[in-house]
């Protein structure tokens, strides 16, 4: 039988780095995509997974057992993800230098293709960069990750209605962004 998270917790706080590790492992490939989706770059997402688990390992005695460590964890990752977008901003003010974002499962791919999906990349990462840092937040938790919208809001430190409210908002901004794209290529 698979130990528990909570187990794992309760054994890195008495010191037990081996616990810890075993929960980093278990939850690094969920926080990756998250931070990935947030940040729409793979160097930056690392790190938020790396700088995630340390401030989890820090603060791993605030934990409250009752909450789940996955929700948990999400959040710190969620924070994480929204200061590196806001540094990365601060940076490409100064250098001026424009990142890829979200990456297009590939087919067979024709020119027409590989023209329309640098585009829908182009207009995808222009949308979510418009969404606010709750509204991004939420769609990526709820759409990719696949959460709840229990769960979202308790990522998000909201009531239900509040995150449902923000994936709404995104899924709106997101469609009228893209609506040229779409219609045109019919």
């Amino acid at each position: 039988m698979e130990p528990t998270d909570l187990a794992f917790v309760t054994k890195a706080r008495l010191g037990d780095a081996d616990a810890f590790r075993a929960l980093v492992e278990r939850h690094s490939r969920p926080l990756f995509r998250l931070a990935f989706r947030m940040t729409g770059n793979q160097q930056d997402a690392e790190d938020v997974v790396q700088e995630s688990f340390l401030r989890a390992w820090r603060h791993l005695a605030r934990f409250d057992e009752r909450a789940s460590f996955s929700t948990w964890l999400y959040r710190i990752a969620t924070n994480c993800s929204l200061d590196s977008m806001r540094s990365r901003q601060r940076r490409s003010r100064v250098s001026e230098i424009e990142e890829p974002v979200l990456a297009l499962p590939s087919g067979s791919p024709t020119p027409e293709r590989v023209a329309m999906s640098g585009e829908l990349r182009e207009r995808v990462a222009e949308a979510m960069d418009e969404l606010s840092a709750s509204e991004r937040t939420a769609f990526v938790l709820r759409h990719f990750e696949g959460m709840r919208i229990e769960d979202v809001s308790r990522v998000l430190g909201c009531q239900p209605g509040a995150a449902k409210h923000s994936v709404f908002r995104a899924v709106r901004k997101l469609r009228r962004a893209l609506e040229p794209l779409v219609s045109g290529a019919r």
